[in-house]
């Protein structure tokens, strides 16, 4: 579903992201892990095709990111979104729905459908400005669903909820996994990336330090949270 091959992405003298290469598969559950600066909102962007690699290649179900074409099956639920106070959750995805071409009966029909996977039916049609922060990100990860993609990217997708909230959302990608949706996953909270993800890849400095199913980086250690600081410790004490 996506590979990168020796993706190097620079800033001025920055090379924020330093000759990564690895492949995720269809129907995967992925997560991208690292301390703040290591690379890992560079390559979610790269991926996006908000911006373009210094050197390698990245590509969805081999279309190079740079291609339009590349992100057509691909939802997105960014880490900081805004649902306009003045709009209902329903008016937001109808907007949406626009964006991806549909329109009139068969958007409203899309619109419930998303609706309903993420558990907001009956409070579609009330202002945004009333929602709390889990219902306005489950509205969020409804418009990424928009269109029913093959891949999902979401960044950090339970910052900021409640445990209720995070729950919420867990249930949410739950349902999503027996769909075969290939999912991407950028987030700082290992406990929930160990219930729930595939495969995870540790990045520190722009490189990736271990990629391996979760259940053979656990072997590293008693917890995620262990070998995440034991990797990141050592690559940078090197």
């Amino acid at each position: 579903m996506i590979e990168l091959d020796a993706v190097t992405k620079k800033f001025g003298n920055l090379k924020a992201v330093d000759n990564v290469s690895y492949q995720i598969e269809k129907g995967e559950f992925f997560a991208l892990l690292g301390p703040n600066g290591a690379g890992k909102t560079t390559i979610i962007k790269m991926l996006l095709g908000f911006i373009q690699p210094t050197s390698g290649r990245i590509s969805i179900k081999g279309i190079s990111t740079s291609a339009t074409k590349a992100r057509q099956n691909v939802g997105y639920v960014a880490e900081q979104h805004m649902i306009p106070p003045f709009l209902s959750g329903f008016e937001y995805l109808l907007r949406h729905a626009s964006l991806i071409g549909l329109s009139g009966k068969k958007a409203q029909l899309e619109v419930k459908r998303v609706v309903e996977t993420v558990s907001m039916t009956g409070k579609e049609k009330k202002k945004s400005a009333g929602y709390s922060k889990g219902m306005k990100q489950r509205i969020a990860v409804a418009g990424a669903l928009l269109g029913s993609p093959e891949l999902l990217i979401l960044d950090e997708p339970v910052s900021g909820l409640d445990p209720m909230g995070i729950r919420d959302i867990r249930k949410i990608i739950d349902t999503l996994r027996s769909q075969n949706i290939t999912i991407v996953l950028n987030s700082h909270l290992l406990s929930e990336v160990e219930k729930t993800c595939d495969t995870a890849a540790i990045m520190n400095r722009g490189k990736i330090v271990l990629k391996d199913s979760i259940d053979a980086i656990m072997a590293h250690g008693d917890s995620l949270e262990d070998v995440f600081v034991k990797h990141v410790t050592n690559n940078t004490n090197r």
